[in-house]
């Protein structure tokens, strides 16, 4: 092996070659490790040789495609081969195209020759593949191939096969919408997940009914807060003064930095959305949006080149400026700082409060900065299109729609749903004091590949998403650590439904509560049910603002406790990581540690190519951290479980799984 070899370690105690660091590729914004992929699919039956490469498509696209030699016998199927990739990469790392040959050409010293493969236009790249056969399946296919970023979908094609979940479900929706005039429900991709299927259903559905239609209003009138700005804004007059709701992003730049262009590129940004530069006065008691003017953004220069240890440094100025609170009545609620710690390694530190910005909104803003900065550097404009309306259009519309019959036929479902809730008394290693501070810690833990991918395989054989699988699990954790048979965890839902929020920046996350009922004998797979049949019906009443289901089913308020719920639930897909520079520039994330615990509890996971990245972050006021450590331990040791036998029952003990198996780092049997 050569420095810049990657490898993993196999079962046996052998090293697997997987690839070269300097053998990276660029999909998608997404860097890739061709080597990865081959190892992958070389563990395929009737694979023989593999190559992966990056091919540009008709359009100048990169994509990737697979080569595969299978010998003088017959060929793997294309559907094995891409379902077998699905089952063990994330989507982004599935080749566009599969060429599968006898044999591969080789060099002179027996390594394939790369350049001589074929391109795949002239090979046979698909099997199996059902063109669309009416107007509506065309359509629809073509709307999945721009959600799902591919080339081409089939009639045949199944979306979640495709790599689909439930944030594009949404984005499917919305197209739909404005091509067909239809109002379909997220359940509907759920139960015909093929082109040919929904098409059917598409050919089949009323109109619906209709919301008003999202329209720019005039900025010469007062402009109400959406109901999550409206809950965020209450909480800022509870405890004024507080940075529990910062949003802190960092990016850490290395190679030459343009300062005025990065300052350009924020300042159109914050031109761009209107949302960025609005404050929340209030008069006779009531708040309502004001919109500032577009102007230069301040950004301090904070050098710290001379310093003896600037690394150190930096991270304590991150974690100052995190805990830094707004004014929401005056603004702004964005800050910027650059700090520089040498000629070519410079830190931007980004403070938003969360009334205006959420997790979605830092990836359209990370979209926007790309495509600005680059077009600034090389003394280009801006090919952003305008945005057809702003957040303050959203709220407005949410105003109007979301009133009366509508409102009511959302919140008589969450009224029965959460009929009879009993608190969740969590075991705390500390009293609860009468005011909550927000401190808080967080234990890192995570799921092997290996793991990740036994769980897309459940997945699809139970009719789950990732989402689905991983909630359900959390929940028996939540029921046999407390002993309650009746658990409540929260969920947020991005509700940008409509295809013109898709590029905006604003608070569009509203929080569901999320049931699940324990009762003797209950197995895995049965919860796996009972969990989609709660998420669906979650989803497909999604607009009742939380505040409102607060309102309604909610006990008293108190500084101690949330209302309604104590414990937060995400699972997010890995974007990007970084943004995508220049040539002169690399741009990658830089985190700073202020973890700060809104709830008692808060689970975040990650799927990435390497399996799943796990945050649980605590409420430091209530419990210790061996407690949390325990805890981390139990989830990942149900899960493990859960893999070997779907069939357990919840109300019994789960013992280690077999020997060799990927468990937790933590030894001992904890079993509550």
């Amino acid at each position: 092996y050569r420095t810049g070899d990657r490898a993993r370690w196999l079962e046996d105690g052998n090293l697997e070659f997987v690839g070269r660091m300097d053998e990276q590729v660029k999909i998608r914004g997404y860097r890739i490790e061709p080597g990865e992929i081959e190892a992958a699919l070389s563990r395929q039956a009737g694979v023989r040789q593999c190559a992966v490469l990056a091919r540009r498509d008709q359009r100048g696209d990169q994509r990737l495609v697979a080569y595969v030699g299978a010998g003088e016998l017959p060929g793997p199927a294309m559907s094995d081969l891409r379902a077998g990739l699905q089952a063990q990469l994330p989507e982004y790392m599935v080749p566009a195209a599969f060429v599968v040959l006898e044999r591969l050409p080789l060099t002179a010293n027996g390594k394939v020759d790369r350049r001589a493969l074929p391109e795949p236009e002239s090979a046979q790249t698909e099997e199996a593949w059902v063109a669309p056969r009416t107007a509506t399946e065309e359509i629809v296919a073509g709307i999945w191939a721009e959600v799902l970023e591919r080339e081409r979908v089939g009639a045949e094609d199944n979306f979640f096969d495709l790599g689909g979940h439930s944030l594009l479900v949404t984005r499917v929706i919305s197209r739909l919408r404005k091509a067909f005039g239809v109002e379909l429900a997220v359940r509907t991709l759920f139960e015909a997940p093929t082109v040919a299927a929904l098409a059917q259903q598409v050919d089949s559905a009323g109109p619906g009914q209709k919301a008003p239609p999202l329209e720019r209003v005039s900025r010469e009138q007062d402009l109400p807060l959406s109901f999550a700005q409206q809950r965020l804004w209450f909480l800022d007059q509870l405890e004024p003064g507080g940075a529990t709701y910062n949003l802190p992003f960092g990016a850490r730049f290395r190679g030459l930095l343009d300062l005025p262009a990065l300052a350009g590129s924020l300042t159109e940004i914050v031109r761009r959305h209107e949302v960025l530069r609005t404050s929340f006065p209030a008069q006779d008691g009531q708040p309502s949006q004001r919109i500032a003017p577009p102007r230069p953004l301040a950004i301090p220069l904070v050098d710290l080149s001379a310093a003896p240890d600037p690394e150190t440094v930096a991270q304590r100025l991150a974690e100052e400026e995190a805990r830094r609170s707004f004014d929401l009545s005056s603004g702004p609620l964005l800050r910027a700082t650059v700090v520089r710690l040498g000629a070519r390694d410079h830190i931007l530190l980004l403070t938003i409060h969360h009334i205006v910005s959420d997790g979605e909104s830092a990836r359209i803003l990370i979209h926007d900065f790309t495509v600005l900065y680059r077009a600034c550097v090389n003394g280009r404009t801006s090919s952003l299109p305008d945005l057809p309306v702003q957040y303050a259009d959203f709220a407005v519309w949410q105003r109007q729609f979301m009133q009366g019959t509508a409102l009511e036929a959302q919140l008589d479902y969450w009224r029965r749903q959460l009929h009879g809730l009993p608190p969740l008394k969590l075991p705390l290693d500390r009293p609860r004091p009468a005011v909550m501070s927000a401190r808080g810690g967080t234990i890192l833990f995570s799921f092997t590949g290996e793991q990740l991918a036994q769980l897309r395989v459940l997945c699809r054989r139970e009719g789950v998403t990732l989402f689905m699988s991983l909630l359900a699990a959390f929940q028996a954790v939540l029921f046999r650590w407390t002993g309650q048979p009746d658990i409540v965890v929260g969920s947020p839902r991005d509700n940008r439904d409509r295809l013109e929020l898709e590029g905006a920046a604003g608070f569009f996350i509203n929080t569901l509560p999320l049931r699940a009922r324990f009762s003797a004998g209950l197995t895995s797979r049965e919860l796996l049910r009972q969990t989609r049949e709660t998420v669906l019906a979650a989803f497909a009443h999604d607009q009742a603002p939380f505040e409102k289901i607060v309102e309604e089913v909610a006990r008293k308020r108190s500084l101690g406790s949330s209302p309604l719920l104590q414990v937060w639930f995400l699972v997010q897909n890995a974007g990007a990581a970084g943004g995508e520079g220049t040539a002169d520039l690399e741009i990658t994330p830089f985190h700073s540690d202020t973890p700060a615990a809104k709830l008692d509890l808060a689970l975040i996971l990650t799927a990435h190519s390497q399996g799943i990245s796990a945050s649980l972050t605590y409420a430091a006021d209530l419990f210790e951290p061996e407690t949390m450590n325990k805890l981390a331990g139990q989830i990942q040791l149900f899960v493990a479980a859960l893999l070997q036998n779907p069939d357990i029952e919840l109300d019994m003990p789960v013992s280690p799984p077999r020997a060799g198996a990927e468990t937790s780092a933590m030894h001992e049997t904890f079993v509550f």
